[in-house]
C-alpha cells in the first residue's frame, strides 16, 4: 500500500497554508505535491544501482514556486495548456477575448492559470485528490469550471494522474502537467544523451509565435522523427528551421496511440514510459532555462538541463475546427488519464 503524508510547505502572504502531500511506495521511492497550482515539486526513483534520486526540476520552498519568473515546473496547467493565438475564440457564434500573457499569445491559462490557484487536497485510496473551482470569467474563460486532479503513485512505480472537470456554461478545456524531468537527477546538468522515442509519425509545425501553421507535416526525413530511438542532443545539431523557431523542441506531436513515448537515460539506466488517452504531446526541451533560477541541488538550471512531455490537445485548437475539440458543455464530463512509469533499462 501507498503511504499517505501531508506536511506545511509555506504560507502565502495572506496567511494560507501550502500543503505538500508526500506518496510513497513499498519501496520508498516517493512523488510530492504541492496544494499551490497541484504543483508535482519532486519524484524520487532508484536508478539501476537502487539509488533514489530526484528526477524533476523544482523547489525547496514556496518563494521559488510563487516567483514570477518560476517557468511552471511541474504544475498543473490550465484552463488551457498551450497557446491560443491572439487570445481570442468564438464559442456558438459568441467572441471571448482570453487575458494575453505571451504577447498578443493566451499561454497556459493566461497570466494566472491554475497554476497559480490554491487547489484543496484530500486522500482519495492510494492516492490524492486536488480540486479547485475556477469562476466564471476566470482569466476571460467562460462558466464555472469544477476541477479535479488525482496522482496516485504505487508499487510499480507508475505515476497516475486523473484529470476530471464539468462547466455550468459552454467552455473550452485542455488540462496537462507542466513537469521537467532529468532522469539522470534534479541539477544533474543536460539531458542531451538522454534517448528519446516518440510514437507518432506526424508532427504541427509552428510560426514565430509558436501557434501551429496549418496541416500536421510528417516527421519522416526531420529532426522530429523520434519513430526509433535518438538521443536529444543528436536531433538538436540539426539546422532545420522549425527548431530555429523555438530555440529548440517546443512542438506538438499527433500520437499513434496510448502509449505517447519513452525515454532512457543511459548514464543511471532509468527510464520513463508515458501512456495517455490525450491525441496530442508537446515536447519542450528546457529551450528558456537561462541558469537565473536554482534547484534543491544548488545548480542553476540552464537550457537543456530538462525536457517537458506535456499530453494534451492541440495548441490554438479552438480556432481548428479540424483539430480534436476542446470544447466542454454543461452535462458534459471531461476525462483525461495519463501514466508516467519509471523502471530500469534492461
Amino acid at each position: 500500500m501507498t503511504s499517505i503524508d501531508s506536511t506545511p510547505f509555506g504560507e502565502l502572504p495572506d496567511g494560507t497554508v501550502i500543503e505538500k502531500w508526500t506518496l510513497t511506495n513499498a519501496g520508498g521511492a516517493s512523488v510530492s505535491i504541492l496544494t499551490w497550482g497541484a504543483t508535482i515539486q519532486s519524484v524520487s526513483v532508484p536508478d539501476r544501482d537502487g539509488n533514489l534520486g530526484n528526477v524533476t526540476l523544482g523547489f525547496t520552498d514556496l518563494a521559488g514556486y510563487t516567483d514570477p519568473a518560476n517557468p511552471y515546473f511541474g504544475s498543473t496547467i490550465g484552463r488551457y495548456g498551450n497557446r491560443i493565438a491572439d487570445g481570442t475564440f468564438t464559442l456558438d457564434g459568441q467572441a471571448w477575448k482570453v487575458t494575453q500573457n505571451e504577447g498578443s499569445t493566451t499561454l497556459h491559462g493566461g497570466a494566472r492559470g491554475l497554476d497559480k490557484r490554491v487547489w484543496s487536497a484530500s486522500a482519495a485510496g492510494d492516492g490524492v485528490r486536488f480540486a479547485y473551482v475556477s469562476p466564471d470569467g476566470e482569466e476571460g474563460f467562460p462558466g464555472t469550471v469544477d476541477v479535479a486532479v488525482t496522482f496516485t503513485f504505487d508499487d510499480e512505480y507508475r505515476l497516475r494522474i486523473d484529470y476530471t472537470a464539468t462547466t455550468d456554461q459552454v467552455t473550452v478545456l485542455n488540462l496537462t502537467n507542466h513537469a521537467y524531468w532529468n532522469l539522470a537527477g534534479e541539477g544533474s546538468g543536460t539531458i542531451n544523451d538522454h534517448e528519446l522515442r516518440i510514437n507518432a509519425e506526424h508532427y504541427l509545425p509552428v510560426d514565430g509565435a509558436l501557434i501551429p501553421t496549418g496541416e500536421p507535416a510528417p516527421v519522416a526525413g526531420t529532426p522530429f522523427d523520434f519513430r526509433t530511438f535518438h538521443t536529444i542532443g543528436e536531433r538538436l545539431r540539426d539546422d532545420d528551421p522549425q527548431l530555429a523557431v523555438g530555440l529548440g523542441y517546443d512542438h506538438n506531436y499527433v500520437l499513434a496511440g496510448s502509449e505517447a513515448a519513452e525515454v532512457r537515460d543511459p548514464r543511471t539506466g532509468r527510464r520513463l514510459t508515458i501512456e495517455t488517452t490525450e491525441p496530442g504531446l508537446q515536447f519542450y526541451s528546457g529551450n528558456f532555462l537561462d541558469g537565473k533560477l536554482r534547484g534543491p541541488s544548488g545548480r542553476r538550471y540552464r537550457q537543456s538541463d530538462a525536457f517537458a512531455l506535456e499530453t494534451q490537445h492541440f495548441p490554438d485548437s479552438p480556432n481548428r475546427p479540424d483539430f480534436p475539440s476542446t470544447v466542454l458543455r454543461p452535462g458534459e464530463t471531461y476525462a483525461s488519464t495519463t501514466t508516467h512509469t519509471f523502471s530500469i533499462v534492461e
